[in-house]
């Protein structure tokens, strides 16, 4: 059943990313009309997460976000698959590194570097980024179950010199890259909601108190190595601009799970600044009211 999948949902995939950009965001404009209006894709966990995080806007305000919203997840979701055959040139044109000296800078530190960031405008195109940095490029994701789609998403993103790594195996793919001292930038998405668990780190984020992810900082602190933020800006449509902040050269000497509440504190400024571009279908706030006494 999985490879009939594949080979059901691959040739559309691949005749999508084969469009002009005029005529993809022509598409996406028809795809928005049919998720947002027919389908109502995750409309009401979106309303609710809307809702949740911004109690002092009014209903006409949280529609408005709402359908922007729609908008920039239909773009999203065919500038991914667009990846498939998008151009060095049209890439280096549509996702800008505003300060690629920082990288150039923590590159001198001589230390491989965890790079945080959230689900907000657009982190399919931050493949962009190893072209600003000599380092080994790794990403950690969540092993898709369908097999040929991972193998698929882990092709698209080795042809710009990114390796993705699974959750399960980040501590032994990195040990592995620093024991042969090969110096890696390590992209976390930590943004979401973890499982719950007793350990789990319950922290603040948009004023709720919720568990969060931390192996980004417990990897920073194991292995002392820098973490820095990636702040990424929506410009227009099909086009990005990307901002590396960085939170800590020092990582071992911050109290456990500063690092997680810097990052979040950016992610809530990025948010802030133009709430539709978050990434609002995820639960991301479904713990919120199972934190034990």
């Amino acid at each position: 059943m999985q490879f009939i999948a594949y080979i059901l949902v691959y040739p559309i995939l691949w005749m999508v990313s084969i469009l002009p950009f005029r005529l993809l965001y022509l598409v996406s404009d028809g795809l928005y009309l049919l998720m947002f209006y027919i389908i109502g894709y995750r409309k009401k966990v979106v309303k609710s997460n809307l809702k949740l995080v911004f109690p002092e806007k009014s209903d006409a305000e949280i529609k408005t976000i709402t359908k922007k919203f729609y908008h920039h997840l239909c773009d999203m979701f065919l500038e991914m698959a667009k990846t498939l055959t998008i151009s060095e040139k049209q890439l280096k044109e549509r996702f800008k590194v505003k300060n690629p000296e920082e990288f150039q800078r923590l590159e001198k530190l001589n230390r491989s570097v965890i790079l945080m960031f959230g689900h907000y405008a657009s982190w399919e195109w931050s493949l962009e980024l190893q072209r600003h940095t000599s380092f080994n490029g790794l990403a950690v994701y969540k092993k898709l179950s369908n097999k040929y789609f991972d193998a698929l998403v882990r092709r698209m993103r080795s042809k710009y010199n990114t390796e993705l790594i699974s959750t399960k195996e980040t501590i032994a793919t990195i040990t592995q890259y620093e024991n042969k001292n090969i110096k890696s930038i390590i992209g976390f998405l930590s943004d979401q909601s973890p499982r719950l668990s007793k350990e789990v780190y319950w922290g603040d984020f948009m004023g709720i108190t919720v568990p969060c992810y931390t192996g980004a900082e417990r990897l920073a602190k194991k292995l002392d190595l820098p973490t820095a933020f990636l702040k990424v800006t929506k410009i227009k449509r099909g086009y990005y601009e990307a901002e590396l902040k960085t939170l800590a050269e020092d990582s071992k000497s911050y109290n456990d799970y500063e690092l997680t509440d810097l990052f979040l504190r950016e992610v809530e400024k990025q948010i802030d600044e133009a709430p539709e571009f978050y990434f609002w279908t995820h639960k991301r706030w479904k713990y919120k009211d199972r934190k034990p006494d």
